[in-house]
């Protein structure tokens, strides 16, 4: 797919260890900073799970003209079928407008196609005009999600976050009950203090494929047994947490820190499933995730945290928004992706 009439003729090709300096002077040229982490973690990703990555270059004869960093969504806050997000986009300057980003588009399309994927996602901040004018040249539409946020502010106490939470029975959503009431502004007994909360790891599987299959009704063990290899592999990456009661692994969070797609300049820690045991709502485990979550990144040096929910979602809106988060001046931007 190509939307100018008279288009630069690239190769694309997958993309390689070899290229990530030009990645990264490409990426500086458009940013205004150079983001070499960012862009090494993304390639690093891609050679440890290679089935769950699709990344693309567009070379001519003086090298590197553009890039595409996508990855394969399974099972995002109740997905069911495969779809890739598009993380970041990038061309030379000399040869932007000149149909090399829709060269590298109509190769991640094909092979998402050959993959089993039915859509693509992305997201971007409304003022950043190229991006947006970008999605709409590829075909996008505005998906019916929101983005929400909140700054850690180094993990500093918030009441509605971090106080110990009392609901009375019947109160709250069915599948995170938790939420607007609290005790006290008790500094001393915070809401992650009241159950047992812990970093993920591979010996959670059994139990956070159950809660969640009771939850949404659909058996993700591959999805949630990827995302725990990742966290096993970069933890600085993963920022995922398990919560327990009596003794048993009663909630998790499956969050990531997304340093960079997009134009986001500043340390961002992503959430893409929050999910409790539904024999354990009106206990505060939300409410105990969260606020361990939030002392986690504080430490970390990470400044915002967002998720996407969808619109739908009322319950898990009202959670978030109850417990300080916000409006994200960032879209959710879809496109259908035909079979092959």
């Amino acid at each position: 797919m190509s939307a100018h009439p008279n288009p630069t003729s690239v190769a694309v090709r997958a993309l390689v260890p070899a290229d990530l300096e030009e990645v990264v002077a490409i990426d500086a040229a458009i940013e205004g900073r150079k983001r070499r982490d960012y862009i090494e973690r993304r390639l690093q990703a891609a050679r440890r799970e290679p089935e769950l990555h699709a990344q693309f270059a567009a070379v001519d004869a003086q090298g590197l003209a553009g890039f595409l960093l996508a990855r394969v969504l399974h099972g995002e806050f109740g997905r069911h079928q495969p779809a890739l997000r598009i993380e970041h986009v990038g061309v030379r300057q000399a040869l932007r407008s000149r149909g090399v980003g829709g060269q590298l588009f109509a190769a991640l399309t094909a092979w998402g196609a050959r993959h089993g994927a039915t859509e693509l996602h992305s997201a971007a901040d409304w003022r950043r005009a190229d991006i947006l004018r970008w999605f709409d040249r590829m075909g996008f539409e505005l998906a019916p999600h929101h983005v929400v946020e909140s700054a850690v502010d180094g993990g500093a106490f918030n009441p509605d976050r971090d106080s110990p939470v009392s609901m009375k029975e019947g109160d709250g959503p069915a599948n995170e009950i938790d939420y607007g009431h609290t005790e006290s502004n008790d500094h001393e007994r915070l809401a992650r203090d009241r159950v047992d909360v812990r970093s993920m790891t591979t010996a959670d599987l059994d139990a956070i494929v159950r809660i969640d299959r009771d939850i949404t009704g659909h058996d993700r063990r591959d999805y949630i047994a990827a995302r725990l290899a990742e966290a096993t592999n970069d933890a600085a990456i993963r920022v995922s947490l398990t919560a327990r009661l009596d003794d048993a692994v009663v909630g998790y969070m499956m969050a990531r820190a997304d340093l960079g797609d997009f134009g986001r300049t500043e340390p961002v820690a992503v959430i893409d499933t929050l999910g409790v045991d539904p024999a354990y709502t009106k206990r505060g485990i939300g409410h105990g995730l969260l606020s361990q979550l939030f002392a986690n990144l504080g430490a970390l040096g990470v400044e915002r945290v967002e998720t996407v929910v969808p619109q739908r979602d009322l319950e898990l809106l009202g959670f978030l928004y109850s417990t300080g988060f916000g409006v994200s001046p960032r879209l959710v931007f879809t496109r259908t992706l035909e079979p092959a």
